[in-house]
């Protein structure tokens, strides 16, 4: 029996507005997508679903998909691990505390961290804030465009490579759940979770066979592969590991707006991977347009 389809491709499932670290707000997001061409998008940003409702309506408006989503910072050892969630119910209270409690420490790590540059940059805590809007996710991208803003690096890549990498002296690392944690909390409010560009130099080195192993068992729904950030030689191990363990592949942009230079559609979905998504997300229903 053929699959009846409400959404539309090509499909894009990792986007970030001005919720977290993005520089577009939930609509103007949602807008700039159906501009590119996109006839489904996920928005993911970081701790936070709280650009839901805003991106529904611009959905709605422009005639594309939503599916509801947010990226769940997550931590093996020093090793940040991030987890795509999809269609889960933001108001399931296990996975709200353990949200709060990551956005918390974020906010936390972000304060400690300015103040330390602070001692050797012109840099304060209201130029971070300037950064940012009401309600968002704060961190180190807006760190980064706050010393952009003050002439201390010339984009926010550059800021990364330089003052906010770890070799600098100023990071510190922020409370995030275990991986296998994250995925037990998703999948318990109703949602369908996947590995964020895993094969990125950091993320490969903890992602090993066996902890995906245990990861598949614990509810994990797939790997996004097709991502630019992936490296090629662990790339195509977890090709292999995908195809071994039954997890799906997922392809996404991970736009950011002008604070990444990732744009909407350079890598994407398969339809038949979104609709096992849908099918087997529960805890929210995607947004058709």
């Amino acid at each position: 029996m053929a699959v009846v389809r409400q959404f539309q491709g090509p499909i894009d499932l990792h986007a970030h507005s001005s919720v977290s670290d993005g520089t577009e707000t939930p609509a103007e997001l949602v807008r700039a997508a159906a501009g590119a061409g996109l006839g489904t998008v996920a928005l993911t940003d970081h701790d936070s679903t709280a650009g839901w409702a805003a991106a529904s309506t611009a959905a709605r408006a422009v005639r594309i998909t939503l599916i509801p989503g947010m990226e769940f910072s997550t931590r093996v050892q020093y090793a940040s691990v991030h987890l795509l969630a999809y269609l889960f119910d933001p108001a399931d209270s296990a996975l709200l505390a353990e949200v709060t409690r990551v956005r918390a420490a974020r906010l936390s790590r972000a304060e400690q961290m300015v103040a330390r540059i602070g001692m050797d940059y012109d840099l304060s805590w209201d130029d971070v804030l300037a950064q940012t809007t009401p309600g968002a996710t704060v961190g180190r991208p807006h760190i980064a465009d706050a010393l952009v803003a003050r002439g201390h690096a010339l984009n926010r890549s550059a800021a990364f490579a330089d003052i906010l990498h770890w070799k600098a002296g100023y990071f510190q690392p922020h409370y995030a759940p275990d991986p296998l944690h994250a995925i037990e909390l998703v999948r318990a409010a109703g949602g369908v979770p996947v590995i964020a560009h895993p094969a990125t130099r950091g993320i490969a080195d903890v992602v090993s066979e066996s902890r995906l192993k245990t990861m598949v068992g614990a509810g994990l729904f797939g790997l996004e592969l097709e991502h630019r950030e992936n490296n090629p030689e662990p790339t195509a191990r977890l090709y292999e590991l995908a195809t071994k363990f039954g997890l799906y592949v997922t392809g996404s942009s991970d736009y950011h707006g002008t604070g990444k230079p990732n744009r909407f559609g350079e890598n994407t979905t398969a339809p038949e991977v979104l609709d096992r998504i849908i099918a087997e997300g529960h805890g929210s229903e995607p947004v058709y347009g």
